[in-house]
């Protein structure tokens, strides 16, 4: 399926109808006069967006009126006085609005789910829902954001949104960046997932923190889980020492999980639903 989030749309409001000239002539009405009626205004264009589609959150609750129809003419009716009785005059339509706008769908995720390319995101999101992403060895596999359900203690669903992989220089349009860092603005709580079989796992932390930072709108305030991903890879020793790593960098525990065997992951859900006040 095609994520489409994106959409540029001509359109141009109704052109008011012209105004009439024209002269009653009846019977037992010896003066007669003007009888012509002024033009219907033309008509609007509005924007509705449908109440059962999450993502249109900016106008799931309202109307939007985008171009106003052009004001109808006057007939010569209008125009009669008692200098002039048989005015011939009136005016035309005038054309409605026109406009070239630029739609943007906002991704509305509760949870979202970030890190560096192949840290693991899109296996995590199809272990937890039923969500089916494309999944490969390899990084940039994804290419648009991955949504799925994942069921409440309650029953009812949340939407997590697997955003794909941030690079250094995100913030600046390097790589993907410009195109899905704005979707994580939508996001209640994010899940920092970081690959823990990684080279330098703190570098790898610090560069998906500072493209949050740069891209501003209070992305790098948003609460934040911290978890370590693909642990099984690990030995005991050596995951404790990065755990401990990112940990004193962020000031807060650090999960380390497994989305290949799912260790921790009912762990990880638990602290989504705290944070979420579930």
């Amino acid at each position: 399926m095609q994520f489409i989030d994106q959409a540029r749309i001509s359109l141009q409001a109704g052109r008011g109808g012209d105004g009439i000239a024209a002269f009653r002539r009846e019977k037992y009405v010896p003066a007669g006069g003007p009888s012509g009626g002024d033009g219907g205004r033309g008509g609007d264009v509005w924007l509705e967006a449908d109440p059962n589609l999450q993502t249109l959150l900016d106008f799931k609750y309202k109307r939007l009126l985008v171009a106003v129809g052009g004001r109808g003419g006057l007939g010569n009716a209008h125009y009669l006085s008692n200098r002039n009785r048989a005015p011939e005059k009136f005016t035309e339509g005038r054309d409605g609005e026109e406009w070239q706008l630029q739609l943007e769908l906002k991704l509305l995720a509760e949870v979202g789910i970030i890190g560096l390319p192949n840290a693991g995101k899109s296996t995590l999101i199809s272990v937890l829902s039923s969500a089916r992403p494309k999944i490969a060895d390899y990084p940039f596999t994804t290419l648009v954001p991955n949504l799925g359900v994942v069921r409440r203690p309650s029953g009812d669903g949340t939407v997590f949104a697997d955003i794909p992989g941030l690079i250094a220089g995100a913030a600046q349009g390097a790589g993907l960046g410009h195109d899905f860092l704005r979707h994580i603005q939508r996001t209640r709580l994010l899940i920092h997932l970081v690959d823990a079989s990684s080279e330098d796992v703190l570098n790898d932390f610090k560069v998906v923190q500072q493209e949050l930072a740069a891209y501003g709108n209070g992305l790098d305030e948003r609460p934040c889980l911290v978890a370590l991903n693909k642990t099984e890879l690990l030995l005991d020793e050596e995951l404790e020492e990065r755990i401990q790593l990112i940990s004193d960098h962020c000031g807060q525990s650090v999960l380390d999980v497994s989305a290949a065997t799912s260790k921790n992951l009912d762990q990880l859900l638990s602290r989504v639903w705290k944070e979420l006040g579930v």
